[in-house]
């Protein structure tokens, strides 16, 4: 049973999309709509812009998510989804890929989302860790004990989850958790503490704008990051989404439940192949694979 996965924010790079687009004359409108969106040339930006352009948050969000869409445009007539899942950002393309959501009105989310987190993180200053090694329990209970606001934010694989929260306490954090024998504990460079507390000024934000947009029953299954079990109900999606922002994305759990549900081969629809090596970690015997142009 083939299933689909849109990446999230950490796979943008200089160019994306720019192959896609001079190939395929189709997303020429798909461009133009979303720049009459985002008010500014999404496309110079994602085609030739630095590094530092690409890595603001209210930038980045926006790419990844176009950039999984012309791939989801370019794929139209043959994409019939049995289940879908976004790792955090990712969620919204898989929202529209189960066609809860229309592009243009995922989008105004996606750019709602994203500027509204990069306040929070300007506002509260944070950052994220990636831990090596260690089970989770460990990284959990460690987490707790410290003083101040430290969580597990991101379950990505068996052996990698990432923390977040207020800069000394992820640092103490790392120190104790290399203490407990972690192989890594990676400072991340990001712009704040995302799927933490400190996002708490973008989720009122977001979940105003939520709560006003249309969305429709999905054709799909979607198994979203704060449960990592499979959604159908358009109440439960919204706040879901609502919760994401503030909650740990359990992308292991959704994975392995996706498989416990019938899903053989995973689909990566965006930038790059980091969802891929990590349902491969999960899960040594599922096939993954990206579209191929």
């Amino acid at each position: 049973m083939k299933s689909y996965v849109f990446p999230g924010q950490g796979s943008q790079f200089t160019g994306m999309c720019h192959d896609l687009y001079k190939k395929h004359h189709s997303l020429k409108e798909m461009f133009q709509n979303a720049e009459d969106i985002l008010g500014f040339d999404i496309s110079k930006i994602m085609f030739h812009g630095s590094n530092d352009d690409l890595t603001q948050t209210k930038v980045t969000q926006p790419a990844i998510f176009i950039h999984s869409m012309a791939v989801l445009k370019v794929l139209e007539k043959s994409f019939n989804p049995t289940m879908v899942a976004g790792h955090s950002l990712g969620e919204f393309s898989a929202l529209v890929a189960a066609r809860v959501l229309s592009f243009e009105d995922a989008l105004k989310l996606v750019s709602i989302r994203a500027k509204a987190m990069q306040r929070a993180c300007e506002n509260t200053k944070g950052t994220m860790a990636a831990i090596l090694g260690l089970e989770n329990s460990i990284i959990e209970n460690v987490c707790q004990k410290i003083i101040g606001n430290v969580v597990s934010a991101n379950y990505n694989c068996p052996g990698q989850v990432v923390i977040s929260g207020e800069f000394d306490a992820v640092e103490k954090a790392c120190k104790v958790l290399t203490e407990k024998g972690a192989r890594r504990a990676l400072i991340l460079p990001v712009g704040g503490a995302f799927h933490s507390e400190l996002m708490n000024e973008a989720k009122e934000e977001l979940s105003q704008a939520i709560n006003t947009a249309k969305f429709n029953d999905p054709i799909c299954p979607i198994y979203q990051n704060v449960k990592g079990i499979a959604e159908n109900s358009v109440v439960s999606i919204k706040e879901n989404l609502i919760s994401q922002l503030t909650s740990p994305v359990k992308w292991s759990q959704s994975i392995n439940q996706m498989i416990e549900d019938g899903a053989t081969e995973f689909i990566e629809i965006g930038p790059g192949k980091v969802l891929q090596g990590l349902i491969k970690k999960i899960n040594r015997d599922t096939v993954v694979s990206a579209p191929l142009f």
